[in-house]
């Protein structure tokens, strides 16, 4: 008899796809990074204040997207990027496979690597004021919970 799968079941399913399409964009964003000159980063966010699409230009949001754009210009923060962004975006991708298969040995990894990345998040959010930092490690520690609920219903099961 196939017992029909719990919210919690479909919105693990749905979570992990999300976190496998987010590696897929952070993968291709590492690699477009890695490409464009740092010139077309900032040109791109001055034409943006310029325009007042952010409103004021002495504004809260023109002042974090002008220190953002100046900040990637600096080859630091720029090769960070690129290589958060791949790393991130690679092991995700991995994990996310590895959880929709149902491999049990890859639920506690993705755990602590998620965990990982939710220290590193905040630590790197806490040293530049990242605004965006803290909204992934919040998204990631989401995951987590999932992660671990799904990896203690396969454990019922299988051991039931």
């Amino acid at each position: 008899m196939v017992r029909a799968r719990t919210t919690t079941e479909k919105l693990f399913d749905v979570a992990v796809t999300v976190k496998g399409v987010d590696g897929a964009v952070q993968v291709v964003g590492a690699l477009v990074l890695a490409v464009i000159p740092p010139s077309a980063i900032t040109g791109l966010a001055n034409a943006v204040i310029t325009r007042d699409l952010l409103g004021d230009h002495e504004g809260t949001l023109a002042r974090h997207l002008s220190k953002a754009a100046h900040d990637f210009a600096d080859g630091s923060t720029r090769t960070f990027a690129i290589i958060y962004l791949l790393l991130h975006g690679l092991i995700k991708i991995a994990l996310v496979i590895a959880l929709l298969r149902r491999l049990m040995p890859a639920y506690p990894v993705a755990a602590v690597v998620l965990a990982g990345f939710v220290v590193y998040e905040l630590y790197r959010a806490a040293r530049t004021g990242s605004l965006a930092l803290p909204i992934f490690a919040a998204i990631d520690v989401v995951i987590i919970v999932l992660v671990l609920r799904e990896y203690r219903q396969l454990r019922r099961e299988r051991n039931g």
